[in-house]
């Protein structure tokens, strides 16, 4: 599903070079759920952003469904974007002034849906993060937690193949927390989706199928969890 082989990612030059990423290799097979964890600073952030096609790598390969996305142009890693992968943002990325079933359903437009079908895809994904009661309301009156499951509700609207998350459980309680991770669980069990998370709570790795951490940019274990 994933294959990753000497990834790196480095920025600046000479003394000043950061090695976000410094040579990581991995696999992640199709339907698993996988946290990415480690101290602030570890590349886990990095990491999940070059899998997701938003950053690129300075170095390695990867290469996601058989499709060598290293080296995809820019458009054809857009469409990708757009149709296969799903991603949770640690700080919304909403629209502010769109209702948060706007928020939602704008990408099922841009897929060419019509209105219609996008509104009732996006109310059964609020649905699921429990918002299909503040469909209406726009981002300035939900709590952060609110907007964390709306960007939550938007990422899983299309059941895409593979869901990233960046720190999905940030901004929510405990019990909130453990309502998206079982959305998460649902989607994987009843779709088969692969999701990849970055975390840094260790009781969320109940719910996940293996933990990969990071230190300084290298992968320092890869372990099964979930039975």
């Amino acid at each position: 599903m994933i294959i990753v082989k000497n990834l790196k990612r480095y920025y600046g030059t000479g003394a000043t070079i950061v090695k976000a990423l410094n040579g990581v290799t991995f696999e992640i097979n199709k339907g698993e759920i996988v946290a990415i964890m480690g101290a602030s600073g570890s590349g886990k952030t990095t990491l999940l952003r070059i899998l997701a096609l938003l950053d690129d790598a300075t170095e390695g390969e990867y290469t996601i469904q058989g499709l060598e996305v290293s080296s995809l142009p820019e458009s054809e890693r857009s469409y990708y974007r757009l149709t296969k992968v799903g991603y949770v943002f640690q700080d919304y990325a909403l629209i502010n002034e769109m209702s948060a079933a706007e928020n939602v359903y704008v990408l099922s437009m841009m897929e060419g849906k019509s209105k219609k079908d996008s509104y009732d895809i996006a109310l059964e994904a609020l649905d699921k993060v429990g918002l299909k009661d503040k469909h209406a309301r726009v981002p300035d009156e939900l709590s952060g937690g609110e907007k964390q499951r709306v960007a939550i509700a938007r990422a899983i609207a299309k059941k895409p193949d593979i869901l990233f998350a960046d720190e999905p459980c940030a901004n929510l309680d405990t019990t909130n927390s453990r309502q998206v991770l079982e959305v998460f669980k649902e989607l994987n069990e009843k779709y088969g989706q692969t999701i990849v998370m970055v975390t840094h709570e260790q009781w969320h790795t109940k719910y996940v199928d293996r933990v990969i951490t990071l230190k300084d940019g290298n992968i320092i274990s890869d372990e099964m969890e979930r039975k």
